[in-house]
């Protein structure tokens, strides 16, 4: 029999004798058991004397699918109990084990007697030690649900006790099939996704771990309140499965509800803002507008609510309420639509506004690199104003950018408030002769709107420099067209202005995509004190245009072309491109190479031939051959300046028979001279241009913040037969909303005039607008003054564009864009009016095509203001335009 202190410490359920084989129950499989909301705990102890007396067993017993029977040598006569059989045993799941049982064994080190050696193991303290240990072994194991351990006694003829030990476990189920049941609107894939992400994972043939299906089901209620499902369900159900014990399937049974829709949102407790100020300040649990369909609003997300809250706190802090809090929200039930799918409700925030503080004091404590006396400026905040932390944030962004600029770039900074009116004002100073000094900060606190002492904290950390700079990923680009676009040097100062500058240099050369987060490492040097090695990771895009096929625009009609095109030639960073075009509108072949570090330095060098053939329907066909020579030069940061020269060799032909009407010569006494009749149909161009280029823009192909200004002027003159100036200013401007949302415009103004002896343009020289790259509702060069009989554009000398356009990101390369275009072009002795402005608005869809590195665009407009335009069959113009084209209007 077990002594108490088996079974008091063991934690095992003991018997102190075997029922025989007779009275035990037969074993049979247990049931599955549903899934267990925590891990199993391990069996209390029984003390032994509630364990019923039983009688020992003699002659063959069998216990556990184990047939027990007399040994093959008895031990000595008198011999105290011995350690006779060790198994596990699997009664409870069938007699059969998922895992091979010889796993078990393994923990088991609790060994039986060897009868026919003679060895015999004594079943002492040592022993019953032995079986503790095996049992905290095995259930450390986490392969059990679980666990017990049974001593049988057997007798042997001699009258010696042999103990009989048995480890009693029932595993836990194992996953065979996990799947969603019901999930319809969020793919499986996304799901699957997410928990990849996260880090969870049930992987098949392992152990259901009801914490980490708890963990799925709430990564899948996410996913579905992300998308405005709040009222979903998520139930984790196991079912049993053929093949083996324990074996089951996991499924997630997913009610994905109404989707909840915000139609009103109403602020409980603002007193001095609207609630029309405070909703619009929230991003995404927005009522349901205009545009919801498109940008999603409308639709209630929990998990976003937090974001909002903060903007919302911003707001009001940015006004001097320092004290502003805003609550959770209550979501108070409308009514669901007619066919259950969609829950409207009224989202309530409440919201304590509390005092609004003017700025008392404004000093500065921690710094010691930067003197006061130089931080101070970079904080347009003055003392007696509303406090407004947007100044405060604005003056901590310029003072990160100060510190950073010399090698301090884990410095952090934070405003410390104190406002004078919940100040402790303690025990007041004495003026020396027992009366009180009066408290001058308290006293002008009470006198008007409450204030608050600001004390800019600095932690401003060590300096830091370079130690070294290496690339990854830039399997064609050489390190050497990347390490001239880089800023920082090795062993100089870590300079983070000068990382942000190299970085938007390098992603303004379009080779690779966007540089950004953890493609730009920064981690500090091993073993050293105050350096780090940066660490460029860049994903190369195909610069390479090998293109070949047939097409269709409105520029160049159908056509078929062939070409190869490279902005980075054989990893150089040189462009280089030969092309071949024939079409029904258009014929195009060119050859052009640019260098953009000639002797390694920032120097543009570039040229160009080629023979160009356009026919601008119902007007005119325009034959140009030439060649073109470029030299860049940088000025200052992000801006070079470059003077072009062109020759070109000009020829008008295929005219309109309208052109030479007589009445239409006499009613325009420059028609004939700028058409070119009598001289051939033929001019010769040679112009220099130096012009002025300002581009901070982030992303030639989709752009998303930065600003391009333009400045040139061409003069035509020397050794051709045509003489005129032609300055041209643009302007051009991209402010990034958030990651999926930016905005651009475009300004331009053109002006051309002849001088000397040309006293009328060539009409391929003269202004004017229209066409995709321009107004995109209306033909190529339709928008511009006309002959008043034939209807005819003639052409003018100045002209004015302005765009504008919504960008929003649908999903990886495809834009949405919205836009507005407007322009008007007036020719000689004519002023610029307001109601002369042709416009265009619409949309397009936008991708860009990785093999032939272009976007293409699918344009659907609508032109309000076209009256007098003609389109290139000399029709009215049409109210609604669609278009097909390639490229960017801007």
């Amino acid at each position: 029999m077990l002594n108490s202190r088996t079974c008091l410490l063991a934690v095992v359920f003991c018997a102190a004798a075997a029922l025989p084989l007779a009275a035990q129950p037969p074993a049979s499989p247990a049931p599955v058991p549903t899934l267990p909301q925590q891990p199993p705990q391990q069996p209390a102890a029984q003390n032994p004397a509630q364990v019923p007396a039983l009688p020992a067993a003699t002659g063959t017993l069998s216990i556990c699918g184990y047939t027990i029977g007399p040994p093959a040598k008895l031990p000595p006569d008198g011999s105290p109990p011995v350690v006779y059989q060790v198994g596990p045993c699997f009664a409870q799941q069938g007699g059969a084990s998922v895992i091979d049982p010889q796993t078990y064994i393994y923990y088991m080190q609790l060994k039986p007697s060897q009868p026919s050696q003679g060895i015999w193991v004594p079943w002492d303290e040592k022993a019953e030690d032995t079986a503790l240990q095996d049992f905290k072994r095995l259930w450390a194991t986490n392969f059990l649900d679980d666990l017990s351990v049974h001593v049988y006694d057997y007798v042997f003829s001699n009258g010696v006790v042999g103990k009989v030990v048995l480890y009693d476990m029932e595993e836990r189920q194992r996953v065979k099939i996990v799947d969603y049941v019901g999930s319809k609107k969020v793919e499986q894939t996304k799901i699957e996704e997410e928990l990849k992400n996260k880090g969870i994972q049930i992987r098949l043939d392992s152990f259901i771990d009801p914490g980490l299906v708890r963990r799925v089901a709430g990564v899948v209620r996410d996913l579905y309140a992300e998308k405005g499902y709040e009222f979903a369900e998520v139930k984790p159900v196991v079912t049993p499965v053929a093949g083996g014990p324990k074996l089951v399937h996991l499924s997630f049974n997913i009610t994905e509800g109404p989707k909840v829709k915000i139609r009103d949102v109403e602020f409980i407790g603002n007193k001095d803002i609207s609630d029309g100020k405070l909703a619009g300040k929230m991003k995404e649990n927005k009522a349901r507008g205009f545009l919801s369909f498109i940008t999603g609003g409308g639709t209630y997300k929990e998990e976003k609510f937090a974001e909002d809250a903060q903007l919302v706190v911003d707001y009001y802090r940015e006004r001097g309420y320092i004290m502003a809090r805003v609550g959770q929200p209550e979501l108070k039930v409308l009514e669901d639509s007619s066919d259950k799918k969609t829950r409207w409700v009224q989202l309530r925030i409440p919201v304590t506004e509390g005092e609004r503080y003017r700025v008392g004091d404004f000093t500065f404590a921690g710094n010691k690199v930067v003197k006061s006396e130089g931080l101070r400026p970079l904080f347009k905040i003055e003392s007696g104003e509303w406090y407004n932390e947007k100044k405060i944030r604005k003056g901590l962004d310029k003072a990160r950018e100060l510190y950073g600029s010399v090698g301090y770039f884990e410095f952090v900074g934070y405003p410390d408030l104190q406002p004078r009116d919940q100040a402790d004002a303690g025990q007041p100073e004495s003026n020396g002769d027992g009366t009180p000094q009066p408290d001058v900060k308290t006293a002008a606190a009470h006198a008007g709107p409450p204030v608050v002492d600001v004390t800019m904290r600095m932690e401003e950390g060590k300096q830091y420099f370079v130690n070294r700079i290496t690339f990854a990923g830039n399997t064609t680009t050489r390190d050497n067209v990347i390490r001239r676009e880089i800023r920082l040097f090795e062993g100089g100062v870590f300079n983070t202005e000068a990382l942000k500058y190299s970085v938007r240099r390098l992603n303004q050369l379009g080779y690779f995509k966007t540089l950004e987060g953890d493609a730009i490492d920064v981690q500090k040097t091993p073993n050293t004190d105050n350096k780090v090695d940066v660490k460029l990771k860049f994903e190369e895009q195909n610069r390479n245009q090998v293109t070949f096929g047939a097409g269709v625009s409105q520029y160049e009609g159908f056509f078929g072309q062939l070409s190869f095109q490279t902005s980075n030639f054989m990893g150089r960073g040189e462009t280089f491109s030969i092309s071949a075009q024939q079409g029904d509108r258009a014929k195009n072949y060119q050859l052009a190479f640019t260098e953009p570090f000639l002797f390694d330095r920032p120097i543009t060098a570039g040229a160009d031939i080629f023979l160009q053939e356009i026919d601008y329907i119902g007007q005119f066909t325009q034959e140009t051959a030439g060649a073109n020579t470029v030299w860049g030069f940088p000025v200052a940061d992000f801006s070079r300046i470059y003077l072009n020269y062109s020759y070109q060799k000009v020829r008008v032909k295929d005219l309109n028979p309208l052109y030479r009407d007589p009445i239409v010569l006499a009613n325009n006494p420059y028609l004939r001279d700028s058409l070119l009749i009598g001289e051939g149909g033929e001019r010769r161009i040679s112009k220099i241009g130096p012009s002025f280029v300002f581009n901070t823009v982030d992303n030639p192909m989709f752009p998303t913040t930065g600003k391009r200004y333009t400045l040139s002027l061409d003069v035509a003159g020397l050794g051709g037969n045509a003489k005129f100036y032609n300055p041209r200013a643009e302007g051009i401007w991209y402010f990034q909303q958030n990651r999926r949302i930016s905005l651009g415009f475009r300004a331009q103004v053109e002006y051309i005039s002849p001088y000397g002896g040309t006293l009328q343009l060539p009409i391929f020289e003269k202004l004017f607008l229209g066409g995709e790259y321009s107004i995109r509702g209306y033909d190529i060069r339709s928008v511009g003054p006309r002959d008043p009989i034939s209807g005819l554009v003639v052409g003018g000398n100045k002209s004015l564009l302005f765009n504008a356009e919504y960008l929003i990101n649908i999903a990886g390369p495809v834009r949405l864009v919205l836009f507005y275009d407007a322009g008007q072009v007036q020719d000689r002795g004519s002023r610029m009016q307001w109601d002369d402005f042709k416009t265009s608005t619409g949309a397009e869809v936008r991708f860009f095509m990785p093999v032939l590195n272009v976007p293409f665009r699918l344009i659907f407009a609508a032109n309000p203001q076209r009256s007098g335009v003609l389109d290139n069959q000399l029709r009215p113009e049409r109210a609604f335009k669609f278009r097909f084209a390639v490229g960017t209007t801007f």
